[in-house]
């Protein structure tokens, strides 16, 4: 990969993590348990126009960042489980690429609802940790909300930003 290619793609990286950070904190829904966020949409397209390791890196550390600011009990996790959705999605994108378009959507589709499992399961197993089981069960169905919002919308704009994004990167 040639340094202006590596430096586009690490730019593109930081934009989306900022995305993540200002969905994250920024615009969110509050719940008797904490908020829901739009985060998660800047996560999967983090993951499906970078690919794993930079999407992966965006949706960690902006998603952890608005953590860390906001609820630091919540920026490890926050960290891997964010991190992980946007590998995960990265890699169902790398096998979308060459697709039919049909095909190609639908293995998005998959990437997106399996890394939104990740994180339904991954804050309550730190949840029960600090809180115990109850409130963390509690959680679950916001959780899920807030997935269900995020692949809607990545869904959505995905389709908007796959070909311009590529163009300059």
């Amino acid at each position: 990969m040639s340094k202006n290619l590596q430096l586009r793609r690490l730019t593109a990286a930081a934009l989306l993590a900022a995305f993540c950070y200002v969905a994250t904190t920024f615009l969110r829904i509050p719940t008797v348990l904490g908020y829901i966020n739009l985060g998660d949409a800047f996560v999967l397209l983090g993951g499906g126009l970078l690919g794993p390791l930079y999407g992966g890196l965006a949706g960690g550390i902006g998603s952890g960042l608005s953590d860390l600011f906001g609820y630091p009990q919540y920026a490890p996790v926050t960290l891997v489980v964010k991190g992980a959705m946007g590998l995960l999605l990265g890699v169902f994108a790398r096998w979308a690429a060459k697709r039919p378009t049909l095909t190609a959507t639908l293995l998005r589709l998959l990437g997106a609802v399996l890394a939104e499992l990740v994180m339904i399961g991954g804050y309550p197993a730190y949840e029960t940790v600090l809180y115990g089981f109850g409130a963390a069960v509690a959680a679950v169905p916001f959780n899920a909300l807030q997935g269900a919002v995020g692949i809607l919308l990545f869904m959505l704009l995905f389709p908007l930003l796959d070909k311009p994004f590529r163009k300059r990167i």
